[in-house]
């Protein structure tokens, strides 16, 4: 095989996503996978070089695949945004804050998990999360108090102070704040009649 017929070799086994994903070069790509792409497009040119065109092919086709897998990985994979808090430390203020939703949770605290001051802690989360700390813990707790209505028959009272809240009415203030409806009415137009022996006995409120 001369150096013409290689090249149209190439250019009908590869696809077009190779030219796009050779310039991607920090994509974070592992180093396994590099080395098989290698791996395959050196049996390649071996096989052309022993005219063996078809096995050349196969190898070229392989490695596109490869490469291909490789960018869909890339662009699936999330980037951390600018200014805000590491994997790791999403990760730990995310998981304190559903474990310990039946009580208080400061800002101080969140910071101290991840090592950064109050000041930096604030910047950086609502650069993450889009919202400031004490926002996320509300919705995460109106957002556990909406499960807890769902499956359980349990009291708007009892569901408060199970999401850390102060009370029936301090539920009731937030809910309507981030549902657009009071929580009885939330939970009648899910669930359908009042539930027996719960909050519906009771006026609304």
């Amino acid at each position: 095989m001369d150096n013409s017929t290689f090249s149209l070799a190439l250019t009908g086994a590869v696809p077009a996503v190779c030219d796009a994903e050779a310039g991607d070069s920090d994509a974070g790509l592992s180093v396994r996978k590099i080395r098989s792409v290698m791996a395959e497009l050196c049996s390649a040119i071996r096989s052309a070089l022993d005219d063996e065109r078809g096995t050349a092919e196969a190898s070229l086709r392989r490695a596109a695949e490869l490469l291909q897998e490789m960018g869909e990985m890339a662009t699936a994979a999330p980037q951390p945004v600018r200014g805000g808090l590491a994997p790791w430390q999403i990760r730990k203020v995310t998981s304190h804050v559903e474990t310990h939703l039946d009580r208080p949770i400061r800002n101080e605290e969140l910071a101290a998990l991840v090592r950064l001051n109050s000041s930096h802690f604030g910047r950086a989360f609502r650069n993450s999360f889009g919202e400031p700390p004490h926002e996320y813990v509300i919705r995460r707790r109106v957002e556990h108090a909406q499960g807890l209505m769902l499956s359980t028959d349990a009291s708007l009272s009892e569901i408060a102070l199970n999401c850390g809240l102060a009370d029936q009415s301090h539920l009731t203030r937030l809910f309507r704040r981030f549902a657009g409806e009071s929580p009885r009415a939330w939970r009648r137009a899910r669930i359908g009649a009042p539930i027996p022996g719960s909050e519906s006995a009771r006026p609304a409120s």
